[in-house]
């Protein structure tokens, strides 16, 4: 090998250990920044500004999971469940708060829930022509949609690479659309890694047995 192949390959190399290291730590740091903005809810005598003298991150993140926790421990007895009912009643004399809130709660309800059905079942969809196939989650069709359409339709989200939080909604004719065995998680791993990743994690392409066997045999003649 060259020493401009083998340099090159170094370069690869430590871009493939860097790159996704450097975005983590840069996602992770977003993340801790936009936590650390409930700190201004404490008292500035309580914050560390005030009695260290200098601002320690992730504190953010500690105050963010305890409000969450102590908010899910409020709303699971009897007082805390009329107190949220309360609020919702409130909500919803607000006409736009209302339907902003409504249609966040009903996704964040169908996400989060162990009851939910969202994204249950991974399929593949002919998109964005009839000659190529898409990755598509299925989710519920609506029941004011379901009289108009003539014929089993599914409702399907098809997520964009490598945003999976951005897509197409559209309703898709059962017998049009193959059903696989992907997890989710396997799903949402090849789109945001636009396929380069597997569902193992690995990021190398297998290669066929029988493709091998004849390599090796071409190899030997």
């Amino acid at each position: 090998m060259s020493r401009k192949l083998l340099i090159r390959r170094y370069l690869i190399t430590g871009l493939l250990i860097w790159v996704p290291l450097v975005i983590t730590l840069w996602v992770l740091n977003l993340l801790v920044s936009m936590m650390d903005q409930t700190l201004l809810l404490v008292p500035a005598e309580w914050r560390t500004e005030g009695w260290l003298g200098i601002h320690v991150p992730g504190l953010g993140v500690i105050l963010t999971l305890l409000i969450v926790f102590l908010t899910g421990v409020l709303a699971a007895n009897i007082i805390g469940q009329r107190l949220v009912k309360f609020w919702e009643r409130l909500l919803a004399r607000i006409p736009v708060v209302n339907s902003i809130y409504n249609g966040v709660k009903q996704v964040s309800d169908t996400l989060f829930s162990g009851t939910g059905h969202a994204f249950r079942k991974v399929l593949l969809v002919r998109y964005p022509h009839p000659q190529a196939w898409s990755l598509a989650f299925q989710t519920n069709v609506p029941f004011e949609v379901v009289g108009r359409l003539d014929g089993n339709y599914v409702a399907v989200f098809i997520p964009t690479t490598p945003s999976p939080v951005n897509g197409f909604y559209f309703y898709v004719r059962r017998e049009d659309v193959i059903e696989t065995d992907l997890s989710v998680e396997t799903a949402l791993k090849y789109i945001v890694s636009m396929g380069v990743v597997t569902g193992n994690g690995n990021s190398r392409p297998e290669v066929p047995r029988q493709d091998v066997d004849r390599r090796r045999s071409w190899v030997r003649s």
